[in-house]
């Protein structure tokens, strides 16, 4: 895929950073429980690699808040990281795993980044807790990282690689670099 093809694949999953939260928290709690901002991000980092995944995990929240105030200034650096990570890893161990089986791949890449970019969430916002003084708990970390998030996680699981095989399949540059 060329740069150009990369960056407007990026800027796609960017803008539905924007538009998937929109829709999902028209119904209340959706958002925080089917976690749409994330499914982008990951397909982004699978897709073009984990430059562009990086960087959409970065924008994508920052764009959202911007323009929808959704996520809030106060969850937004915990959120803009973790989508990061979740960006990046998922590029990075789609590259480096190779179990011969695509949907394997897909699968390692996307636990491993979903997991990845869990525990970044919790570091940062043990970090802002203890900036403002507030405490974040591990039952707090548990609740927000997993439980909370089990219908989110298990859509993301199910969704996403279905979503990056019909992508590679559909997209005539993919093809091509097989």
């Amino acid at each position: 895929m060329t740069p150009v093809k990369r960056l407007v694949t990026a800027s796609i999953c960017c803008a539905l950073c924007v538009v998937l939260p929109i829709a999902f928290h028209s119904i209340p709690n959706a958002g925080s429980i089917f976690l749409p901002m994330h499914i982008p991000v990951l397909i982004c980092g699978m897709i073009c690699g984990w430059p562009y995944g990086l960087v959409c995990g970065l924008m994508g929240p920052l764009l959202s808040s911007a323009l929808t105030g959704m996520p809030p200034i106060a969850i937004l650096p915990a959120m803009m990281l973790e989508c990061g990570t979740y960006g990046m890893v998922s590029g990075i161990v789609l590259k480096l795993v190779h179990t011969k089986s695509t949907y394997g791949d897909l699968y390692i890449a996307l636990v491993i980044a979903m997991l990845a970019g869990r525990i970044v969430w919790g570091i940062v916002r043990v970090v802002l807790s203890g900036v403002s003084g507030a405490a974040f708990t591990w039952a707090a970390f548990m609740a927000g990282a997993f439980t909370q998030a089990i219908p989110g996680i298990i859509l993301h699981i199910v969704l996403i690689p279905v979503i990056v095989l019909a992508l590679q399949k559909a997209l005539p540059w993919r093809k091509a670099h097989k």
